[in-house]
């Protein structure tokens, strides 16, 4: 039977305080796709955001990001004594710095009001949890600038213990750490008593200013200094003609391999627990990728490098249990990319704006088409339906629509028929942004692939009831087309 997702971030859920939590509205939020016959809840990263407010630059692979965290819930519990009140005349774009900084000394007084458990003690023990929260308190006490420009003996410190020194607000991190897994793991597993399952994304790069580089230096192509030597990115393409700097570190592959890839199967393992379903976020690094040197200013220069992508897989489901991996294998591939993914029987995805052509006598739709995908309208880094079909021209539009009426969709708005047309697939899974399954045009757009900063990941859902009501619109569609 097809099952049908909706793509939305947890920052993009509708909140009291200018950004998604893990409380009531993520609840809310579940009930509304559970009765709009929803299967799939795809998110974007959890991790705490860093350079560019982007989850794909977190400072953490496991930890979860504080600003996150339910403030009712806080004072349900009794940590948090006056809950503070929603704000008045909320815009639907994520203040990052202006959120985390009204939100902290909330936090900071539930940490002070805890009294620790033994589930908390032994959550305090865990090794990644423990370097993380280090790496904070140092990062704080360093004017949050990247571990690369700290002191010495702090660059290179990777001991399993906390310095006296940074003790204190090394333990706010583990307590914050703490509360945000006990959220996420209501919602979880509320979701799947729904029969909701959620997709996690993790991305196949870490950032460099991270816990992840900093602790585990030797799995990166790092000067002596821990600077990167080449970076990650991909070559010019449909987003940008200089190509894509993104700025991570490349893997030491022969080091990582010489561990048994320890620090994949730790990192996909502890993702495991969190989702349902793992998302690999530019899937064709595992086959090939794009070795940028750092002196280069754009992505132009670099070398694609072959990876030892089979073997990471095979540990990854050897050492594993259950895992459920996707692919994004979207962008311009070598053949030896789909081989990789098809011997593991992933789906990969496929976009249905991509996949329209409109140069011809009549619009079409192009491309592999297959039970064993993922169809999306769109995803987090490309234009919403409506801002695409605003940027055809008006014959190209004409086109669209005359084929929309040939196949039997009409009589709606044109994102309404685009949908319906996605639901209409072959595909095993039809997953829908929630900025088309609104209507929505540019002013929703989520991120500009080249591009750092406002406005990119600040969207959110102005209001549950609009998210109530478009669903509800959609949902003949999904039964329609269920099976």
């Amino acid at each position: 039977m097809k099952q049908t997702g909706i793509l939305m971030a947890v920052s993009s859920l509708p909140a009291p305080y200018g950004v998604g939590e893990l409380g009531n509205e993520a609840f809310q939020w579940i009930d509304i796709l559970h009765k709009n016959n929803i299967d799939i809840w795809q998110i974007l990263p959890l991790n705490p955001t860093g350079y560019g407010n982007s989850p794909y630059q977190p400072y953490s692979s496991f930890a979860g990001d504080e600003i996150y965290i339910s403030l009712k819930t806080l004072a349900d519990e009794g940590l948090i004594d006056n809950l503070p009140k929603p704000f008045k005349n909320q815009k639907t774009r994520i203040n990052y710095d202006k959120i985390r900084a009204w939100k902290e000394p909330f936090l900071r007084k539930a940490f002070e009001n805890f009294t620790k458990t033994d589930d908390y003690n032994t959550f305090a023990t865990n090794e990644w949890v423990i370097k993380y929260s280090v790496f904070r308190a140092m990062k704080k006490a360093n004017n949050n600038c990247c571990w690369t420009e700290w002191k010495t003996n702090q660059r290179d410190w990777n001991e399993n213990i906390i310095p006296d020194e940074f003790r204190q607000e090394a333990e706010y991190h583990i307590f914050l750490q703490y509360i945000f897994l006990k959220q996420w793991q209501k919602v979880k597993n509320y979701a799947n008593e729904k029969n909701i399952r959620i997709m996690g994304d993790v991305p196949f790069y870490v950032g460099i200013d991270s816990v992840d580089v900093w602790a585990n230096r030797s799995n990166f192509l790092l000067d002596k200094d821990g600077n990167p030597r080449f970076i990650a990115g991909v070559p010019p393409d449909y987003f940008s003609e200089t190509g894509q700097r993104w700025g991570n570190p490349i893997y030491d592959w022969d080091e990582l391999e010489k561990t048994g890839f320890k620090f994949w199967v730790e990192r996909i393992g502890y993702s495991q627990k969190l989702f349902d379903i793992i998302r690999i976020d530019h899937f064709r690094a595992f086959d090939t990728f794009w070795k940028i040197p750092v002196s280069c200013p754009t992505a132009v220069e670099g070398e694609w490098i072959e990876a030892p992508g089979y073997k990471v897989i095979d540990t990854l489901y050897k050492e594993i249990p259950n895992l459920c991996l996707v692919a994004e294998d979207l962008g311009d591939l070598r053949p030896e990319v789909l081989t990789l993914r098809d011997h593991y029987n992933l789906k990969g995805m496929k976009i249905l704006e991509f996949d329209i052509d409109t140069n011809g006598k009549y619009a079409k739709i192009v491309g592999e088409s297959k039970e064993n995908q993922i169809l999306y309208t769109g995803t987090h880094d490309n234009a919403t339906l409506l801002e695409w079909y605003k940027s055809l021209k008006v014959p190209q539009r004409r086109k669209v629509r005359k084929m929309l009426k040939k196949q039997g969709f009409k009589n709606k708005n044109i994102t309404s028929r685009l949908n319906a047309l996605a639901l209409s697939a072959i595909s095993d899974w039809v997953i829908l942004p929630m900025q088309d399954v609104i209507g929505l045009g540019a002013e929703a757009r989520m991120n500009l692939p080249g591009t750092v900063g406002s406005p990119n990941w600040e969207w959110y859902l102005p209001d549950m009831q609009l998210a109530k009501k478009s669903l509800n619109s959609l949902k003949s569609d999904i039964l329609k087309w269920r099976n």
